[in-house]
């Protein structure tokens, strides 16, 4: 059995802080009265903007004094979320959450940043092992320099080096948690194995081999791997077996639309789901297993779908809904694809985090009718229900 015994953890990505203040005003908005429902420990997946990181180590007592605060409210935290760099509720979100791309120097020093955070936050967790998830190097529609994939694997290889370092002076393990999403330059499991081959081999040719196999994994999002129609066990045990490290397992479910020539009802009701703030990469597939995407989930898309979608069997939608929803109305979700993911991992001999990771409260449809504390509390007891089970 893989499963942490570590308390279960939502991503707090869900609700907005660009300051240390507005975190800690989040966590008593939202995660304290959540832990209340539950009644048992629960766990902040923090996700901390690089405003707030560099306010945590502007100032000496700063730090300890967020992690006081953080354990007052009888939160602890294992993971954080250093994915999104800057304002992730902004109006517009969309390709600009992958920059800055793991060939800038920013992304480098924002994870490290990250990684100092945590390391004094695992000091009343009760662990010595984190895990920091990050952007898949970068997004495939947004231009990279011809080294680009040099350039990202050198700063990588510099964050293992120093992850190593904070071990030894801190005796805190955190691990990097490359992240694949679709469209992105790590988008499915076969191109993480290939790239994750190339590090090594520069990680070998540099000598911090070492290094980078215990502090560099992935963070799996199960709703990710399904978007593409990849068989997620089958995906899992191929990391697994490639001895990559499962650092964290985002607990996600995608929409999924069936027979969309026939559902035109679905369609009408995936309209609804299009949005101005965050993209959602759309795939279809074909009867004859053919895969075909469109970059963002539009109106036209659903009212005019050109023939290859319009003839396919199934979309699935890259828009993270209630992980406890098996149906959106005339919709449906991955979440048979969240418990083949769960069940794969109970097999393994890794044991990542678990981190329910539904970011888009503020613009599902009918997000104003479900107060989010409601809504997160229902995702995480079905969730322990799931892994109860599992166990």
């Amino acid at each position: 059995m893989a499963i942490s015994t570590l308390p279960l953890s939502y991503c707090t990505n869900v609700h907005p802080g660009l300051t240390v203040a507005a975190v800690l005003a989040g966590l008593r908005e939202f995660a304290v009265p959540v832990r209340e429902n539950l009644a048992r420990p629960l766990a902040a997946g923090l996700w901390l903007a690089a405003p707030v990181i560099d306010e945590l180590h502007a100032l000496s007592d700063a730090l300890d004094r967020f992690a006081g605060e953080l354990s007052s409210l009888g939160l602890s935290c294992h993971t954080l979320n250093a994915f999104p760099y800057g304002n992730f509720h902004s109006d517009r979100v969309k390709e600009q959450v992958y920059l800055p791309d793991w060939s800038d120097p920013r992304r480098l020093d924002y994870t490290l940043g990250c990684a100092r955070v945590l390391a004094r936050l695992l000091a009343d967790a009760g662990t010595d092992q984190g895990s920091i998830s990050t952007v898949p190097l970068g997004f495939k529609g947004l231009p990279q320099p011809d080294d680009f994939e040099s350039r990202a694997i050198d700063q990588l290889l510099r964050a293992a080096e120093a992850l190593d370092l904070l071990y030894e002076q801190t005796g805190k393990r955190i691990r990097l948690a490359i992240e694949p999403e679709p469209l992105c330059l790590l988008e499915t499991t076969g191109e993480t194995l290939s790239f994750f081959e190339r590090l090594r081999a520069r990680a070998d040719e540099t000598g911090c081999l070492d290094a980078v196999n215990e502090s560099v994994g992935v963070c799996y999002d199960v709703c990710h791997q399904a978007v593409e129609f990849e068989d997620v066990g089958q995906s899992l045990r191929d990391l697994d077996a490639a001895g990559i490290r499962l650092n964290k397992i985002h607990i996600t479910c995608a929409i999924q639309l069936d027979d969309p020539r026939e559902n035109s009802e679905g369609r009408r009701r995936l309209a609804e789901f299009v949005e101005p703030r965050y993209l959602h990469q759309t795939f279809a597939r074909r009867r004859g297993g053919e895969l075909t995407h469109a970059t963002d989930l539009t109106r036209e898309l659903c009212a005019s779908p050109p023939a290859d979608f319009l003839d396919a069997e199934r979309w699935r939608i890259h828009f993270h809904v209630p992980v406890n929803a098996e149906t959106l109305g005339p919709l449906g979700t991955t979440r048979a694809a969240l418990r083949q993911a769960l069940e794969t991992v109970a097999e393994l001999s890794q044991t990542p985090h678990l981190e329910v990771e539904t970011y888009t409260w503020s613009v599902l449809p009918n997000g104003a009718s479900t107060p989010l504390v409601d809504g997160l509390t229902e995702e995480l007891l079905a969730t322990q229900r799931l892994l109860a089970e599992l166990a």
